[in-house]
Formats: structure tokens, C-alpha cells, sequence
């Protein structure tokens, strides 16, 4: 299918009566893995009537998650607080004054008594934080005791850790790592606004290791930075044109925690944020987009509009880092109201 095709609405009357199903059929067609979303095209999409939006990304969805199942994924801190990176939306920059306190890298058994948890309550994959800007040698070690540990729950395994060497992102890799979280938060030319003491091209060079050893990516952003809706086009479109796409798509609603530099920022608007998800689905056919930060603030009417939009993957849980998430209950009552079935299987 076109880009015409996409964007455009039907010409006549006739288009218009297309059946759902032939849409969806429709959107089979082969498609380019990357290099094909322009930052144009890209906001063409968030700017097409919002019915529009969610109809051609439902139509996509439909297409190549026929189960539509959700997918249930924990993220704990283990190891918070300190970090010498000074991201504008993160309470555990060591320079900013948010509360949060620098604490050392978990226990063993802790992570695995939480991973256990986790996975009694729902969840298939179990990630593991780190606020480090690049973890030393040393630490990889440790990390691989953890990943091992929760892999041998059955759980699938994921870590952000920060900025990685080639041998680094390989060593994690044999200790069974599944997925490596690593967000570019925004678009290029908007990143020197959020954050000073990294580039860009660092972010990339990160996931091009973590391409590199085999791992899968997990990789999204944030709205609601104060960024402009071209920039959240250029986001999307940096995502879409990575070769291959990531597997996962975490999108972030900033959570604007006092003390740190974005803690005025003004709340993304609820429906901007659904026109991202349906713009990630569309341009990130066969990805899990996941609404991660910021859901406690939406309610149950928008994390629907996001679920019909494409999101098929949440965090769960009461935490999500350091700031709050929906509770557990909260989230299976939403779930059991929509019937969306659950994904029970972290293969």
C-alpha cells in the first residue's frame, strides 16, 4: 500500500463504503522495514482527522496482531538514583532536587522475589532500570547475575542501563538478555533542549550495539516535553526508519516531577497523545507500542482510545521507576471491561 493510500482520504462514494475487513486486508501489503517515513509524511499522519487516524491504524493493527492480545511488562529499579546525566524529565539526575536518593544496585534475591511477583500477577517480560550513564565492566557482571536469575523464572528479560560498549551489550547477550531498552526521547533536533551530557549519536550508537549482539530493541520517547508536533513527526520518523524498526515502542507521557527542569511543562493534550500511538502503529507495523509512563494521569476512556489506536503492551504494576503507575487491579478491571485478552506466554 502507497503512502497515497494512507494518508489520503477515499475519493468517492464508492472508497468510502470500502469494508473494514478489505481495509485490513489491504494493509497486508508488503511494506519496506525502514527508510521509507519522512518527517513530513510522518505529520501528515498525526494531522489527518483523528477517526481518520484511528481507522487506518486499527486497519493496521488488525492486520498483523489478528490475536490482539496485550502484553504485560514489570519494570523495576535496580539500582536508583544518582545519575550523572542531567535528562530534563528525570528525577534521578544527581543535580536535580527531586527527593529521590542515590541507592545501590539490588540483591540478587530482592530482584528475584520482585520478579516472581511479577510474573504471579500477569507479566511475560520483567525489566530491570539502572541510572548510570554507562555502566563500568563491573556492573555488567552484576547485571548478568540478574538477568540470569529472572531468566530462569521464564520470564522474558529487558534492561536499560544506559550508554553501551559493543562488548558490553555482548556480554549481556550471553548472560540471555532478550531486549535492551535504550529511548531516543524526541526528535534530533529538539534532544539539546531535554539533555546536555549526551548526543544523540550516542543514543544511536548504543542501539547499534545492542543490534549488533543479537538483542532485540526496545526503544520510544516522550511527549509532553514542550516540544513541537513536528518534533514529535521526527521522533516517530527516527524510530520507523531504524534498520530494523524496534521491536518495542515504549511511548512516555512526561510525568513532570518537581525539582526537575520540565516540572511546569504543560500536560500533553489526551488526544495528541492517541494520535502518536496510532502514528507509531502505522509506521511500526509488527511492533509492541507501549504505553509506559504517564498513564495514571489518563483514565480509563484514553488508554482505550490508545488501545484501539495500537498500543498492545503496558506496564504493570504500582511503579514504574520512581514515579507512580496504575495499580495491578486497576489495570485488570480496564482490560476485563474491554475484553482484550491477555498475553499469557513470554515466548
Amino acid at each position: 500500500m502507497s503512502h497515497d493510500n494512507v494518508l489520503n482520504p477515499p475519493a468517492n462514494a464508492a472508497e468510502q463504503a470500502l469494508t473494514f475487513h478489505a481495509a485490513v486486508a489491504a494493509q497486508r501489503a508488503p511494506r519496506p522495514e525502514a527508510g521509507e517515513w519522512s518527517e513530513a509524511s510522518v505529520q501528515q499522519l498525526l494531522e489527518l482527522p483523528f477517526l481518520d487516524l484511528l481507522h487506518r491504524a486499527q486497519a493496521v493493527h488488525r492486520a498483523h496482531w489478528p490475536e490482539g492480545d496485550m502484553e504485560l511488562a514489570t519494570l523495576l529499579s535496580v539500582k536508583t538514583g544518582g545519575c550523572p546525566e542531567n535528562c530534563g524529565y528525570c528525577p534521578q539526575a544527581a543535580e536535580f532536587d527531586t527527593g529521590v536518593s542515590a541507592q545501590k544496585l539490588m540483591e540478587v534475591d530482592e530482584v528475584k522475589a520482585a520478579a516472581q511477583a511479577a510474573k504471579d500477577a500477569g507479566a511475560t517480560r520483567f525489566c530491570m532500570g539502572a541510572a548510570w550513564r554507562a555502566p563500568k565492566d563491573r556492573d555488567i557482571e552484576k547485571m548478568a547475575a540478574l538477568i540470569e536469575t529472572v531468566k530462569g523464572l521464564g520470564l522474558q528479560t529487558c534492561a536499560t542501563l544506559g550508554m553501551l560498549q559493543d562488548h558490553q551489550a555482548v556480554a549481556l547477550k550471553q548472560a540471555g538478555l532478550d531486549y535492551y531498552n535504550h529511548n531516543l526521547d524526541t526528535a534530533p533536533e529538539y534532544y539539546t533542549d531535554v539533555v546536555s551530557t549526551r548526543s544523540y549519536q550516542d543514543r544511536l550508537d548504543t542501539l547499534a550495539a545492542v543490534r549488533s549482539a543479537g538483542i532485540s530493541v526496545c526503544c520510544g520517547g516522550i511527549v509532553g516535553m514542550g516540544e513541537a508536533p513536528v518534533h514529535r513527526a521526527g521522533l516517530i520518523a527516527q524510530l520507523a526508519n531504524l534498520d530494523p524498526y524496534p521491536e518495542s515502542v515504549p511511548i512516555n507521557s512526561l510525568v513532570a516531577v518537581p525539582g526537575t527542569p520540565l516540572a511546569d511543562s504543560e500536560p500533553v493534550d489526551p488526544l495528541d497523545f492517541v494520535r502518536v500511538i496510532a502514528a507509531c502503529r502505522i509506521t511500526m507495523p509488527r511492533a509492541r507500542v507501549r504505553m509506559s509512563a504517564g498513564r495514571q494521569q489518563m483514565g480509563e476512556a484514553v488508554q482505550a482510545l490508545c488501545f484501539v489506536a495500537g498500543a498492545n503492551s503496558i506496564f504493570y504494576g504500582d511503579k514504574l521507576l520512581v514515579t507512580g503507575n496504575p495499580e495491578v487491579e486497576a489495570d485488570n478491571r480496564l482490560l476485563r471491561k474491554l475484553g482484550m485478552p491477555i498475553r499469557r506466554s513470554a515466548g
